[in-house]
């Protein structure tokens, strides 16, 4: 029997897509702020590592002011990902439609998918990727296939996955499943489909190492595996909040290089994909998403910045 810290957990969540989607938009704005305000205030774990996983963005030489005031948007757009999941099962489609600014490539990964060629997206944890996810599969792309993390309680997850499902999205478990999830994700990719993946932490312990802002970094291999085996288009996107719409942006495919291995090859992708994700993590700060250790530096040892004025 679950215990009680995971009754309540599931419970919140319970109330996040039952009760959250029928308030007033303007209450639920400022309730979400009052709490991302709050955990910022508290500094907790997450928050620390947040401000330490964002000092490594804007520099070591920015002032502690600096790091708050980024810190603490960043939880305030954190907690706009959280509502909008909430309050997207009853969001207008033509504000959804209506609210997209996009840039890129979209046209390519389109006509890529129209010749029966599959698209792997790699994401990062920035802006609103299921509201992202929702507006691709509008774009007539049929469904997208993804992976995720087991959460505990495992009624949290299997309430993610019913979310997601109701999308039009296929949800993979990242360990555990009957079968490997690679496997399923490279025979939809043959099948001239789309898998979406937010790739820009290590969550298998198996992830590449890369050059990520100046430092080691481990993020996963998956994508550019999966584009290196299938022949898919590796897409790197980067999203963000722009005012109460949502930014887009497709990168171009990110070609296998003609040397090397099927290792090295993927490896050359995964760091030009860490290369791109932090271009649009330095252009969009406060819409990094990363409250989870992802530099080895902090992986290996506990090396967080003091919580400014704590």
């Amino acid at each position: 029997m679950p215990g009680l810290k995971d009754r309540l957990t599931d419970a919140g969540y319970g109330l996040g897509w039952s009760v959250v989607c029928h308030l007033p938009e303007s209450w639920a704005h400022r309730a979400f702020r009052f709490f991302a305000d709050l955990a910022w205030r508290r500094q907790g774990p997450g928050v620390r590592v947040l401000q330490g996983n964002l000092l490594r963005v804007i520099g070591k030489q920015a002032s502690d002011d600096q790091l708050r005031a980024l810190s603490r948007e960043a939880m305030r757009s954190y907690a706009r990902y959280w509502l909008e999941a909430f309050r997207l099962p009853v969001m207008p489609a033509g504000r959804l439609a209506g609210g997209m600014r996009v840039s890129g490539h979209v046209r390519a990964s389109l006509e890529y998918l129209a010749a029966g060629r599959g698209v792997v997206f790699a994401l990062p944890h920035m802006g609103n990727y299921d509201l992202a996810g929702a507006w691709v599969i509008a774009q007539g792309t049929g469904s997208i296939t993804t992976v995720a993390e087991r959460l505990k309680p495992e009624s949290v997850y299997d309430r993610f996955v019913a979310f997601r499902k109701r999308l039009g999205v296929e949800v993979l478990p990242a360990s555990g499943g009957a079968c490997s999830a690679f496997g399923i994700l490279a025979e939809r990719l043959r099948a001239g489909k789309v898998v979406a993946l937010v790739c820009d932490r290590d969550v298998t312990g198996a992830g590449m190492e890369v050059e990520f802002f100046g430092e080691k970094a481990r993020i996963m291999g998956g994508p550019a595996g999966l584009a290196v085996q299938t022949g898919a288009a590796l897409m790197p996107v980067i999203l963000w909040f722009e005012g109460d719409n949502w930014g887009v942006h497709v990168h171009e495919e990110i070609p296998v290089p003609a040397e090397g291995d099927t290792e090295q090859q993927a490896a050359a992708m995964t760091q030009e994909v860490a290369r791109l994700f932090e271009a649009g993590i330095r252009a969009h700060p406060q819409d990094w998403h990363m409250l989870q250790r992802v530099f080895v530096a902090d992986l290996d040892a506990e090396r967080l910045r003091p919580a400014p004025g704590s």
